[in-house]
């Protein structure tokens, strides 16, 4: 596994905090596009999450550290993943992040679409435990397969369901009738951005999150599930989403009172003309690594 250098790693840090030896936390670009149904270029997500990153301040001010020195950050080389089929695609970021966790690594994912995210959460699943997936989207992602595929991005959620049902979704706003079945007959914790909004979770819908979650979580987050005036580089951009700080409230309470153990973060897909999207990915994968340290 290769790693990359000051001038392509994430947060641009020195060989001293960022070789694999030496990092906690790894960086696994996974660059996969094959199955986006609407706007399209999330196989340019983590190169310009990366560069986007080079502007990020080591320092966070909200927990006064600069994790990425504490913990250390190796990014590694991109995957080649472009001349894959989907099934083959996510056997290699399966094996991949398979045996960086042999090694007691916090794994960072990035795509790509979100198709990528069963590979990771599957070898995060068979290395812990009641793992339970806190879900970030605009989508549900539930359905059985979509448009003759069931490696779809639109599926990756019942493929995960396959062997891990412990799954909570918030900022969800769009999807089919079968999925809102499904979520139903097996009990899936779903917490829609409409009933977020209206107070339809009356005790405080980031504590009943919490509550949902077993001791150990997995977070998988679509770039979607923020609000299009947040986020519009994405290729389904739903209105009515997630705003930065009410995520970050539920990230800091998930990371202080559960073991945060991986993470990926999807659907970038980036537009010259939008490169706030690009920063605001970015800022976002940093926030994820220093709210799940916070304990550690």
């Amino acid at each position: 596994m290769k790693e990359l250098g000051i001038k392509k790693n994430f947060l641009a840090i020195e060989k001293e905090y960022s070789t694999y030896k030496s990092s906690d936390i790894v960086i696994v670009s996974a660059p996969f596009e094959k199955t986006v149904s609407y706007g399209k270029g999330t196989k340019n997500g983590p190169k310009e999450i990366i560069e986007a990153s080079h502007y990020v301040e080591f320092y966070d001010e909200e927990l006064d550290r600069e994790l990425c020195f504490e913990k250390g950050v190796c990014t590694l080389e991109p995957l080649e993943l472009s001349k894959l089929s989907p099934k083959a695609a996510l056997a290699k970021i399966y094996k991949t992040v398979g045996k960086i966790l042999e090694d007691n690594k916090f794994v960072v994912t990035l795509g790509g679409e979100h198709s990528i995210s069963s590979a990771p959460i599957k070898a995060y699943n068979e290395k812990y435990e009641n793992l339970s997936i806190l879900h970030f989207d605009a989508h549900s992602d539930l359905r059985d397969s979509y448009e003759g595929s069931e490696y779809s991005h639109a599926s990756v959620m019942a493929r995960v369901a396959e062997f891990n049902k412990n799954l909570v979704q918030v900022g969800i706003r769009a999807q089919c009738i079968e999925e809102a079945r499904f979520i139903k007959e097996n009990n899936i914790a779903t917490f829609y951005a409409r009933g977020i909004r209206t107070g339809a979770y009356a005790k405080g819908w980031q504590q009943e999150v919490l509550n949902r979650l077993t001791g150990t979580v997995y977070i998988s987050f679509d770039i979607d599930c923020f609000d299009p005036s947040v986020v519009s580089a994405t290729g389904t951009p739903e209105p009515g989403g997630m705003y930065w700080d009410e995520i970050m409230d539920l990230l800091r309470l998930v990371g202080k009172n559960r073991n945060v153990v991986g993470a990926d973060v999807v659907e970038l897909a980036p537009e010259k003309s939008k490169p706030e999207s690009n920063y605001v990915a970015a800022k976002l994968v940093y926030k994820i690594l220093n709210y799940a340290f916070q304990n550690k």
